[in-house]
């Protein structure tokens, strides 16, 4: 009876161990109770003693636990926050690199691309050069025809280039076997493109004099009018020069070193003289194609940077082109327009822009925010699809991404629909765009939203989508119209040339220089948007701009219609 006390006693000391009871009321109990001996009281005691370390002992083991807890929490958050970060610079090096050393292009699905592919054509060139030789040479040993190698196909060079013919003939059209002429049966003809390097010559201008013996007077051709006074060079040189330095991107040191090839003197002083001089002169055609661009209803926008010189402290400091064009959606002829500032400040484009109200495409820089802020009025801002894209392509191209790549077969669907509507009227790709994209938009943003409460937070993923969610209105805003353009691919697609300039030509010389090279960059990125070879319509108004009147001076903006008449 005693031991199934005792064990009855332990089951409770458990339980009350187990659930915390008062263990100074069981003791009060146990000394009160006189069925117990003294011994066996002392060994219950006993028990309820170690019961009450052991749950003091539990308590203590329960707030290290909770403490601990609260560590690996803690731990956790660093580890995750750490992680979070390692991502974004593994991501960030990777974006580094494939700037650096990969790629540009972002076509999706991603083709792997020799970066060597100059070096790759040679080299496969040589390679079959000497396939056919070795052919050749087996052929002969064999003394069998040969088995002609199989050639890639060519395409057949340009018909409106200038034919030279060079005939091969032999030398005798007797027959070496039996005497007789021998009888023309036919003729191969085989095509090779060649090109001549820039010639120089003198043009030499004789101006008849006739007198009048009875009136002593004196007749001749009045001297026509040059854009540079007195000049010793044709209209021909100078479009030669602006096009080197502002379409090829050749700095004029170049320009120098190709005449010094050619034993032509063009001192860099002079050729200085010469760009400067036109581009004053070619300052009203910008004027008046800005006056255009501002009458269009929806425009593109962007900034590149560049870099101007500061003499007085010795380095050079930054400056920015400003670029604007229209939409080529809209049907009409397509015009860009670059304005150059010393700053970035959103007020350059108010200034320029000045009374323009209409769809602006631009990316998500703070400046252009208060162009569309105010009344009714304000411009309406459209977001660039492509941007948004390029955050998702960017973290693809890192890490490889499920979502990312995810998230661009969206954009592919919302590019194919834009392809499949390139060729079709405003009014059908309206209709278009209303069945096709966005019904795509709506699941996208779903996809979207969904998306963002798996991601973890802080990561170059969430960024992504919220630039997307946050850009939203924006983006859309385009499907809801046949006109309006997707993205500032464009504008983007303009400003290019600018960014391989500036590794040539490095810096402006001074902000009137800025503004030269502005209006030259107008006329030229115009000019071949719109079809036209810029040195030929450069020196074809140039020739003409000395004696055209001001009110006519549309006849010379370099856009769709434009014939090159050359004024002699």
């Amino acid at each position: 009876m005693c031991h199934d006390l005792i064990e009855n006693d332990r089951f409770i000391i458990g339980k009350m161990v187990e659930y915390h009871m008062d263990l100074a009321l069981k003791k009060s109990r146990l000394k009160a109770d006189q069925r117990l001996s003294k011994s066996m009281k002392g060994e219950l005691l006993d028990i309820i003693a170690h019961a009450e370390i052991l749950q003091v002992q539990s308590a203590e083991a329960n707030a290290q636990a909770v403490q601990l807890q609260a560590a690996l929490a803690k731990a956790q958050e660093q580890a995750k926050s750490i992680q979070c970060h390692n991502d974004k610079l593994i991501f960030e090096l990777a974006y580094l690199r494939r700037m650096h050393f990969g790629a540009k292009t972002e076509a999706w699905p991603t083709d792997q691309r020799d970066l060597f592919e100059e070096c790759f054509s040679e080299d496969v060139a040589a390679i079959e050069a000497e396939l056919e030789k070795k052919a050749t040479a087996a052929a002969l040993k064999a003394a069998a025809k040969a088995t002609p190698v199989r050639k890639q196909g060519r395409q057949p060079l340009p018909e409106h280039l200038p034919r030279v013919d060079i005939v091969h003939d032999i030398d005798s059209c007797d027959c070496a076997e039996c005497g007789r002429t021998l009888v023309k049966i036919g003729e191969d003809v085989t095509e090779k493109l060649t090109v001549q390097p820039a010639v120089f010559s003198v043009e030499r201008h004789i101006t008849q004099k006739y007198a009048c013996r009875t009136c002593e007077t004196v007749v001749a051709e009045p001297v026509a009018p040059a854009i540079i006074d007195g000049g010793s060079v044709s209209t021909d040189l100078l479009a030669w020069v602006i096009v080197g330095k502002f379409v090829d991107h050749l700095p004029l040191y170049r320009i120098e070193q190709i005449g010094a090839r050619n034993k032509v003197p063009l001192p860099r002083s002079n050729l200085s003289a010469w760009v400067g001089r036109i581009g004053v002169a070619l300052a009203p055609l910008c004027d008046r194609l800005a006056d255009h661009l501002r009458r269009r209803s929806c425009l593109h926008a962007d900034e590149t940077p560049v870099a101007q010189l500061d003499p007085k402290n010795g380095k050079n400091k930054r400056a920015y082109l400003w670029v604007y064009r229209s939409n080529d959606l809209e049907g009409d002829p397509p015009i860009v327009v670059f304005d150059y500032q010393t700053g970035r400040g959103g007020s350059h484009v108010r200034n320029f822009l000045g009374e323009w109200r209409g769809h602006l495409m631009v990316d998500d820089y703070a400046g252009y925010k208060a162009c569309f802020a105010g009344d009714e009025n304000a411009a309406v801002e459209l977001g660039c699809m492509a941007h948004a894209r390029r955050k998702f392509f960017d973290l693809h191209a890192a890490n490889q991404s499920p979502i990312a790549a995810k998230a661009l077969d969206w954009f592919g669907l919302l590019y194919q629909i834009e392809r499949d509507a390139k060729d079709v009227t405003v009014e059908n790709r309206a209709q278009l765009r209303e069945q096709n994209s966005c019904v795509v938009l709506g699941e996208f943003h779903e996809w979207l939203t969904k998306t963002r409460a798996t991601v973890a937070p802080g990561g170059a993923l969430m960024k992504a989508i919220d630039y997307s969610l946050r850009r939203w209105p924006a983006l859309i805003r385009y499907a809801k119209t046949g006109h309006l353009p997707i993205d500032n691919n464009p504008v983007e697609n303009a400003v290019r040339p600018i960014a391989i300039g500036r590794k040539n030509w490095l810096h402006y010389g001074s902000e009137r220089s800025g503004h030269r090279a502005a209006v030259i960059h107008s006329l030229m990125a115009t000019a071949k948007l719109n079809g036209l070879d810029p040195a030929a319509w450069l020196a074809d108004v140039l020739d003409k701009l000395p004696t055209w009147p001001n009110s006519r001076i549309d006849e010379l903006l370099p856009l769709v219609g434009y014939k090159v008449g050359r004024v002699r």
